[in-house]
């Protein structure tokens, strides 16, 4: 098979994929796995978008490239709404999924691509797939690891007319932390002055703990594409819906896109975005959904980040999302007294002592010595806590007590990783 691409023969499997894959395989083999690794929301579909999902299951036609014209002025209207702006549907673009939009963004545009360390697996992939040159920009801990406006100015400097995307993701996969009003403003400053593309993925926005997701696009509307999609606050990963919303005078690189859909994957599956426009109303049924998903998540982060700190591991603020990023270096010299030196090892090695399975911090960007996890807190029955929760909060019950009965794979596998800890 020497006529592989080079480009994509040197890669491994998306990471996250690897992991899930790999707990199923140990469990197979009778281990018991507490599933850390793989992002996927445990929660169930809201109930409207499901049944016009049900509704909608005899649509078999295909549907124009750009996506249902009653979908994409449903998406506009959803982010009209929550930023402020004024995007009509012919701005916007529906895909498979937002990682299929994101590779044709790369395809089409011929720029650099800017990314913060650490970052989701997939983005550097996806650049060298296409032979493009990826370029990561440092983060430190007391920005809880996100992209700063010194660094980014300071990367934009080298070469100011160097066409680029920089991609922005918060909240963060993998620390699960979000960037503020202001830390927004100066990064849109920048990117102003540089006329750099930003490519905001907020897949996660909906789930910041706290309902308060503010989208850069409000402070650099003319250069920002908003990434969206169900996967995520939705629970409807399996489904594959992404959303791209571009500025008004980005048709010329949005139409490139569409060219490239229409001989690729043709168009997004019929029932699929007829059922998703009921995703971008303003449902009272939905807006209930995401308030208990919200809650759920944060008693969740509250008591894992509470564990952690308490043993002394130190990880950046979790404001959404359902990630956190404990770094263990302050057992580095413990650790390598059991041959564990690099995250892919601490990874194995803690797989191997609890059967927790987590992320090593290296396919996020990070350097191998540096010993980081991304956890995922997803090992749950999102269906049943939901059900649980009403009762927890009539009943004013301790928060520990609830997340035992409604999560509680998830707090096993924490305790296992406590007791292994307490070993070191």
């Amino acid at each position: 098979m020497n006529s592989l691409n080079l480009n994509i023969s040197g890669l491994p499997k998306s990471a996250t994929l690897r992991i899930n894959e790999l707990s199923a395989q140990l469990q197979q083999y009778g281990r018991t796995i507490y599933k850390f690794g793989l992002g996927q929301s445990p929660f169930p579909v809201p109930e409207p978008i499901r049944q016009e999902l049900i509704k909608n299951a005899h649509q078999k036609d295909y549907l124009p490239v750009e996506g249902l014209p009653e979908l994409r002025r449903a998406v506009a209207g959803y982010y009209n709404r929550k930023n402020g702006l004024t995007r009509s549907g012919s701005n916007v673009i529906i895909g498979p999924g937002s990682k299929e939009l994101m590779f044709l963004l790369q395809l089409v545009y011929y720029g650099d691509l800017v990314i913060p360390t650490p970052s989701w697996v997939s983005y550097a992939p996806q650049a060298h797939i296409i032979g493009r040159n990826v370029h990561w920009i440092p983060t430190r801990r007391e920005d809880n690891w996100m992209l700063s406006a010194k660094e980014l100015e300071k990367h934009c400097k080298k070469d100011v007319n160097r066409p680029r995307i920089v991609i922005l993701n918060y909240p963060s996969n993998p620390t699960g932390s979000t960037l503020s009003e202001s830390q927004l403003k100066d990064i849109a400053e920048v990117a102003r002055t540089y006329n750099v593309i930003l490519l905001s993925d907020e897949i996660y926005g909906e789930l910041h703990h706290k309902g308060e997701h503010i989208s850069i696009s409000r402070f650099y509307p003319e250069g920002t594409i908003i990434s969206g999609g169900l996967s995520k606050w939705c629970g409807a990963g399996g489904w594959r819906l992404g959303t791209f919303v571009f500025p008004e005078d980005f048709n010329q690189l949005k139409n490139a896109m569409a060219v490239a859909a229409s001989e690729t994957y043709t168009s997004t599956s019929a029932p699929i975005q007829y059922a998703a426009v009921a995703a971008y109303q303003d449902d009272p049924a939905i807006t209930d959904y995401l308030t208990k998903v919200r809650k759920i998540l944060k008693l969740l982060a509250d008591d894992i980040n509470l564990r952690f700190t308490s043993a002394g591991i130190q990880l950046p603020r979790v404001d959404g999302g359902f990630y956190l990023f404990p770094n263990f270096d302050a057992f580095r010299q413990k650790l390598e007294d059991k041959n564990v030196t690099t995250s892919p090892e601490l990874s194995d090695y803690i797989l191997e002592k609890t059967g927790v399975a987590a992320l090593p911090g290296s396919v996020f960007g990070c350097r191998e010595s540096d010993l980081s996890l991304r956890m995922a807190y997803v090992d749950f029955d999102g269906e049943r806590a939901l059900n649980m929760f009403d009762a927890f909060t009539s009943d004013n019950r301790d928060p520990k007590t609830f997340l035992k009965q409604a999560c509680p794979k998830v707090m096993d596998g924490m305790d296992l990783l406590m007791e292994e800890i307490e070993r070191w």
